[in-house]
């Protein structure tokens, strides 16, 4: 099935399974479906609160989670819309700050559903109008979407007048979809991808950037300029840096010196750096330095640079630290990098499950100093690589039927640091079976 969905409620797996079935056999970019499934649903992307826009390689998701942290640090309400999901599908939608329950869940995938049958939207498509209808008629003070896949074809960017749009880190990834090239479109890879995330502006919209290289971020002020939209790029309007053990961020309305984010990891700062200035350049909510503060301890972002707490997998392994997380791209590899610098080196056991068409050296490049073990594990549900891709010098590399088996390997009479990392489709089985839901 599509991304791996599934419930275990009987009307939201029916629905599933429609959607499944209905669905091209693999999503195709483009906003002529989405537009027509949301015109015979009325048109509810139009009748949404405040819009906050986010897209980018790596760091949406986690923008979009410094956002709702900040709303709800000062006593507001958002709905968000994100993916994938990692272990149930009700956590693509968040309906004012609590995921969907699941009989409203299949009401609206099957209101989706009964309305396109004949358009056959693609899961993703379905996922986003389900989403927007229940958000519609959800009363909240805003509404956050984490692009799908690219920018401008991506079935979020039907909002037009989004309060604040966002770009986060960009790097390689979706090759498939978003490297091909098209008639008018960038020859160079990385900025055919800045161009294609520039998308999401819109005219009069602020649209917040992160620092790139001269010639993706020259493509993003042309897409911006031409879009009609405000392009407030880091290091002009607004900018960030860690100094005092605090966060320190300033633009021209003033200064906030922040505690440091709760998230793991040093990329995570330039993630809540956007989400701050997403929100201090616009006008259509109003958050407090206090509420600022909060959120940088409150943010929880699943999957991403996770520390397990004590469950039945950990269990296998008392001894020593388990992180997870889902990277699969060069960017993830260069953030897990940097979060692991302080380890010595050969220290890590690395725990990894990667689908065939991601490059296992995204990961390993990157970490190769502080690895010690790795053990390969399948991806259920999805085709990954064997043993045979991956490849670390006089490093023990072996296999394993489950994370579960992996574990049980490495079990040692001192304390150990054990990554588990490759695919956000294994982080949510590793956190199911930690019984560590995402709420």
């Amino acid at each position: 099935m599509a991304d791996g969905a599934r419930s275990d409620h009987p009307a939201v797996q029916k629905q599933l399974d429609r959607l499944s079935l209905l669905s091209p056999g693999r999503d195709v970019l483009g906003l002529d479906r989405i537009r027509a499934v949301m015109d015979r649903l009325g048109n509810p992307q139009d009748k949404l609160p405040p819009v906050f826009h986010v897209a980018g390689t790596n760091g949406k998701g986690s923008t979009c989670a410094f956002l709702r942290a900040a709303m709800e640090a000062n006593g507001l309400t958002a709905h968000v819309y994100s993916s994938p999901h990692l272990v149930r599908f009700n956590e693509r939608i968040r309906l004012a700050g609590t995921l969907i329950e699941d009989a409203p869940l299949a009401d609206m995938l099957a209101r989706v559903l009964d309305n396109s049958e004949d358009i056959n939207p693609s899961f993703f498509e379905a996922t986003t109008a389900a989403a927007m209808l229940a958000f519609a008629e959800t009363p909240a003070d805003a509404c956050i979407l984490e692009v799908g896949l690219g920018g401008r074809l991506d079935a979020t960017n039907i909002v037009t007048h989004p309060a604040a749009t966002g770009i986060a880190a960009l790097g390689i990834d979706h090759e498939a979809f978003l490297l091909s090239p098209e008639p008018g479109t960038p020859d160079n890879p990385l900025v055919r991808i800045a161009w294609e995330k520039a998308g999401i502006a819109k005219p009069d919209a602020p649209l917040l950037t992160q620092k790139y290289a001269d010639d993706m971020a020259q493509v993003i002020a042309d897409h911006a300029d031409k879009a009609g939209a405000v392009h407030l790029p880091r290091g002009e309007t607004w900018d960030m840096a860690i100094y005092d053990n605090q966060l320190h961020y300033r633009d021209v309305s003033g200064k906030l010196a922040l505690p440091l984010h709760a998230l793991p990891g040093p990329h995570q700062a330039d993630n809540a750096a956007l989400a701050i200035a997403m929100l201090r350049h616009q006008d259509k909510i109003t958050i407090s330095e206090s509420a600022y503060r909060a959120a940088m301890g409150w943010v929880k972002w699943p999957g991403r640079l996770q520390l397990l707490a004590p469950g039945p997998l950990t269990s296998l392994h008392p001894d020593g630290d388990i992180w997870l997380d889902g990277g699969h791209n060069l960017n993830a590899g260069e953030a897990l990098a940097a979060h692991f610098s302080g380890e010595a080196d050969n220290s890590i056991h690395l725990i990894i499950g990667m689908l065939s068409n991601k490059d296992p050296a995204a990961i390993i490049g990157p970490l190769s100093s502080k690895i010690a073990t790795v053990t390969v594990v399948p991806v259920e549900g999805h085709e990954a690589h064997g043993m045979d891709s991956f490849s670390l010098e006089s490093r023990a590399i072996s296999s394993a039927t489950n994370v579960s088996e992996a574990l049980a390997k490495l079990v040692s009479d001192r304390p150990q640091t054990i990554l588990i990392s490759g695919s956000l489709y294994l982080a949510g089985s590793v956190l199911e079976a930690n019984e560590q839901l995402p709420d």
